[in-house]
C-alpha cells in the first residue's frame, strides 16, 4: 500500500473545528483516527469538535486525559475517544477495550505512539502542528488504505 497525504491550513480554532465536523460524517464504524502533535497542538479540540458533530444528543465532551477513554453513542455508531499520554504499559490497550473498539466503533486516539504495533494498519493519521500565527494549525492527514482516498478527496475539496 502506498502512503498518501493531504494538508490543510486552518487559521483559527473555528476553522479547525469546521474541518473536524466535515470529517465526522465521512467516518464509519471500524475507522480509526490517530491524532499526533505536541501538547497544545489542538488534538483534543479537533476530537471534541468531531465527536460533538456526531452525537445523537448534545453533551459535554471532556478530555480523556485522566480516564484514558471516553465513549459516546453517535449517530453513525459508538464513538471512542482515547488519550494514551498517561498509558504506562502496552497491555493496558487491551484492558481498555481499544482493540475491539478499533473493529466496531469510530475511534479517535491521541498519543497513538503508545499503541506501538497495535495501531490499526488501516488508520487515518492526523498530525496537528502550530503554523504562522498562534491560532493557526497545519493539519497533515496520512493514510495507506485506499478506503480513505475518496473520503479525503471529499474533505479536502469541501464536498465537491
Amino acid at each position: 500500500m502506498s502512503r498518501q497525504s493531504a494538508q490543510i491550513t486552518c487559521h483559527s480554532p473555528d476553522e479547525t473545528c469546521a474541518i473536524a465536523q466535515a470529517l465526522g460524517p465521512l467516518l464509519r464504524p471500524g475507522d480509526c483516527l490517530l491524532l499526533k502533535g505536541e501538547v497544545g497542538a489542538g488534538k483534543t479540540h479537533f476530537a471534541r469538535c468531531l465527536i460533538q458533530g456526531l452525537l445523537e444528543m448534545p453533551e459535554d465532551v471532556p478530555s480523556p486525559t485522566y480516564t484514558l477513554v471516553q465513549t459516546y453513542p453517535g449517530r453513525l455508531g459508538d464513538l471512542w475517544h482515547a488519550d494514551l499520554y498517561r498509558l504506562t504499559d502496552i497491555g493496558e490497550v487491551e484492558e481498555l477495550g481499544l482493540l475491539e473498539a478499533f473493529e466496531t466503533a469510530i475511534s479517535l486516539v491521541e498519543w497513538p505512539d503508545r499503541l506501538g504495533d497495535l495501531a490499526p494498519q488501516t488508520a487515518l493519521h492526523l498530525t496537528l502542528e502550530t503554523a504562522a500565527t498562534e491560532d493557526a494549525r497545519q493539519l497533515t492527514f496520512e493514510w495507506s488504505d485506499a478506503t480513505w482516498d475518496a473520503r479525503m478527496k471529499e474533505l479536502c475539496n469541501g464536498g465537491s
